[in-house]
């Protein structure tokens, strides 16, 4: 397993990260004894960094990952999220402090190495929307920076979902540590440019923005919520529906899209869907590194050798270029 560094956090970070989520499911649905084999493995692996969120199953994944790292004794790196809900926009900075104390009790530590902000970054908030605005994105980081004081965190980071103009803004107005982006075979936009007519979302390069700025990125929905297998299968473990970022109007979309990248397979670059996707967002320089949500221990099996066989040959993208133009 390579490794990167985070930004300037100071966090060495393995290439693939593990995704506590419920797209994958594991860390909410799983039993506990599959929970330990998976966890244990995933290190064994040379996997360092599991990102998870207040969100997750309302503090299950949470709970979950810290009892099963203190169980096994190890001492991963671990991110986590707040998501503030409108009511809470009248005290930003006591509701992220009153999030972070929760999940330190759930996850059985005394500081979190990664907290970050889950809510998307938009220019005008919509009422009873879940987007903030740079205004209150401000009062995020002043919270943020008073848990750094008092030794509950030790770096933060913002989403990098939203609205494309807000979140370039907010990275040039804020000293953010890391920014999770979405970026995928399906919208490759936040790392490389969009080509001619495209019609999902165009982040306009964000990573390389982040980047630029010494800002650490985190990947996500480098499957696009398990689309990018190809196959609209769910595991027993996984969320049972999937909503799309980013990309198509429903799941199904994504699947039928995400087949169009079959010729990687056919010319050998990769021996499926997923490792095709998972080299292809490795192989961006500027990604620390990339979550994937895993539902079972042959999934985290899957995505542990698509990650050590390194980036996608030169030849694959630019047969990506013409299929994207397409």
């Amino acid at each position: 397993m390579e490794y990167c560094q985070l930004g300037r956090t100071g966090l060495n970070v393995s290439v693939l990260g593990f995704g506590c989520g419920a797209v994958g499911g594991l860390l909410i649905n799983g039993e506990r004894s599959e929970m330990l084999r998976v966890i244990d493995r995933a290190i064994e692996l040379g996997i360092s960094y599991f990102d998870t969120a207040q969100s997750y199953g309302a503090g299950q994944s949470e709970a979950n990952l810290g009892a099963v790292l203190q169980e096994l004794g190890h001492s991963a790196l671990v991110g986590t999220k707040v998501q503030l809900a409108p009511a809470e926009l009248h005290d930003i900075e006591g509701a992220v402090s009153r999030a972070a104390e929760a999940s330190l009790r759930r996850l059985r530590r005394d500081r979190i190495d990664l907290f970050q902000l889950h809510n998307p970054i938009v220019a005008e908030r919509q009422p009873g929307g879940q987007g903030l605005t740079i205004a209150e994105l401000e009062a995020v980081v002043t919270g943020f920076q008073k848990l750094q004081q008092h030794g509950k965190i030790r770096s933060w980071g913002i989403n990098g979902i939203g609205e494309t103009d807000a979140l370039h803004q907010a990275l040039s107005q804020i000293q953010t540590d890391t920014i999770q982006c979405c970026v995928n075979l399906l919208n490759p936009s936040a790392g490389w440019p969009a080509p001619g007519g495209f019609l999902y979302q165009d982040y306009q390069q964000l990573i390389d923005a982040a980047a630029s700025r010494q800002i650490g990125v985190i990947a996500i929905r480098v499957l696009a919520g398990g689309a990018l297998s190809g196959s609209a299968e769910r595991r027993p473990n996984a969320a049972r529906a999937v909503e799309p970022i980013a990309s198509g109007q429903q799941y199904d979309d994504d699947v039928r899209q995400a087949r169009r990248f079959q010729p990687l397979i056919q010319a050998g670059y990769a021996d499926s869907l997923v490792e095709a996707a998972i080299r292809f967002v490795i192989g961006k320089a500027e990604v620390a590194t990339a979550l994937v949500g895993v539902s079972d221990l042959e999934q985290l099996e899957q995505a542990a050798g698509a990650a050590n066989r390194g980036a996608l040959p030169a030849e694959a993208l630019e047969q990506l270029r013409q299929i994207w133009a397409e």
